[in-house]
């Protein structure tokens, strides 16, 4: 019996080729692309660096909208840190994903119907549910009975305050007051005005993160260490 293998046609099929040909399916699509950003690059008047810039400008765009914005200090209310004529940035996303303003952040929010119109920079004092008092025995802002010490931030020779107050902050709603507390439009002078000087937690646009202007001043915003103790509000209805 003949007990030679004969091959068959399976095996000569699978055997490599020098001459096969493989398929390159990113091929077509690569040339695609390359054809269409071509065509576009000679449809825009200027070529490739116009089509380039209008792509980068339209990322600024988005950034600017959604993530990060440039706000230009007009005055003197928020010195020392911030002088007139810095450039910060705000960061948008900040308080976008359940998070909310805390007490020390400098936060810009629209003042319209508020403060004037226009937007406006401040420190956050007091939040939803805060007993914010000024001025105890020593001339200190006090916060949920805990006094705190501002001198980290305050104007030089500025006191805490010379408008006293003594209000509870509503829920969804901030008290905020300026840095240089003698030059300084803030929560105090709006207190007996519709919303009591209370900033709405809505019309916050973000948080102050970075001078980026001047160079030489420029500076990551850090949250003071000054209202690290303060208690959280006491609870409605708790006695005493």
């Amino acid at each position: 019996m003949d007990t030679e293998a004969q091959p068959t046609e399976r095996d000569r099929s699978s055997r490599p080729s020098g001459t096969e040909q493989t398929s390159d399916p990113e091929g077509p699509e690569g040339r695609s692309r390359s054809a269409f950003s071509a065509w576009l690059a000679d449809w825009v008047p200027g070529g490739r660096i116009t089509l380039a810039l209008l792509v980068l400008l339209t990322l600024l765009l988005l950034v600017s909208t959604f993530v990060l914005r440039p706000f230009q200090i007009p005055s003197g209310s928020m010195e020392r840190g911030l002088r007139i004529g810095d450039r910060v940035l705000v960061n948008k996303l900040a308080y976008r994903f359940d998070g909310r303003p805390q007490r020390g952040d400098i936060v810009v929010f629209d003042g319209t119907g508020l403060f004037g119109h226009g937007d406006y920079i401040k420190r956050v004092v007091g939040v939803g549910g805060d007993h914010v008092v000024c001025c105890d025995k020593e001339g200190r802002v006090r916060v949920n009975d805990r006094a705190v010490d501002e001198s980290g931030f305050l104007y030089p020779g500025d006191s805490p305050s010379v408008v006293p107050f003594d209000v509870v902050v509503p829920d969804g709603t901030l008290f905020v007051l300026g840095d240089h507390r003698d030059d300084s439009s803030d929560s105090r002078d709006h207190l007996g005005s519709p919303g009591g000087g209370m900033v709405p937690v809505d019309k916050v646009i973000g948080r102050a993160d970075w001078i980026v202007w001047p160079f030489g001043h420029a500076t990551h915003l850090d949250r003071p260490d000054a209202y690290a103790r303060v208690p959280a509000p006491a609870a409605k209805g708790a006695d005493g």
